[in-house]
């Protein structure tokens, strides 16, 4: 049963998923900053639909949990756009955009295959099972991407304030879920995901919409400060 909390966190989930557009659209961001703004809108409306599936069918119904996990997967992939267009500012000037992309979509697809082969014996609720076992492995693979991307940022001495804010919100984000799924399967009998989704959820759209208010497209960080995040 959903109390007010839950409801709270949800509404201010989707004030802050369509800021971070409106914000985009109001200072002409939105094409350089595509896959982010478009993650964002889809969040916003997948948001919006849980509040109609959970109205009309309820929380703990079938057609809510497949609702959650079949968008939550979808949202993961567009998440991986992100990914890589952060890949590309950070490796820019190094002409592997091509590599980028064939890497991401390899990887993709190597995922859903192990995801597959992983609940292929359980062929009586495969479907079920792929999706919730597609979903949790996405985000497994987006903090590995993640993390490396954050590498690469230390590696390269990345100065650019808005790009260092992103890729660490990103790693807050993914950091959060895998290790709620993580303590999900070791404890199964206890709603993490339930308590963590809807805090994540707000975090990464109250991150963005933070930095793209406070921080400007002009703003560098002292390569001093850089290396010091190294250590």
């Amino acid at each position: 049963m959903l109390g007010p909390v839950d409801y709270f966190f949800w509404l201010t989930s989707f004030l802050l998923e369509a800021c971070v557009v409106v914000l985009a659209l109001f200072r002409r961001q939105f094409l350089r900053y595509f896959s982010l703004n478009l993650y964002m809108l889809a969040t916003a409306v997948v948001t919006a639909g849980q509040y109609l599936v959970i109205t009309k069918f309820g929380y703990a119904s079938l057609a809510y949990r497949y609702y959650y996990y079949y968008s939550d997967s979808l949202l993961t992939v567009l998440l991986f756009l992100v990914i890589m267009a952060l890949y590309q500012q950070v490796f820019g000037e190094m002409q592997v955009s091509r590599y980028l992309r064939v890497g991401a979509v390899l990887l993709l697809a190597g995922t859903a295959v192990f995801s597959y082969l992983v609940v292929q014996e359980h062929k009586d609720h495969l479907t079920s099972r792929f999706v919730v076992e597609l979903s949790q492995n996405l985000y497994f693979v987006g903090l590995v991407l993640t993390y490396l991307l954050w590498g690469a940022v230390l590696k390269l001495q990345e100065t650019r304030t808005r790009i260092v804010h992103l890729v660490l919100s990103l790693g807050i984000f993914f950091s959060a879920y895998a290790s709620a799924y993580a303590l999900h399967n070791l404890f199964p009998e206890y709603s993490v995901l339930r308590w963590v989704s809807p805090l994540v959820g707000a975090w990464l759209p109250l991150a963005w919409a933070y930095t793209f208010t406070r921080v400007p497209e002009e703003a560098r960080l002292a390569p001093a400060r850089v290396a010091t995040a190294r250590r």
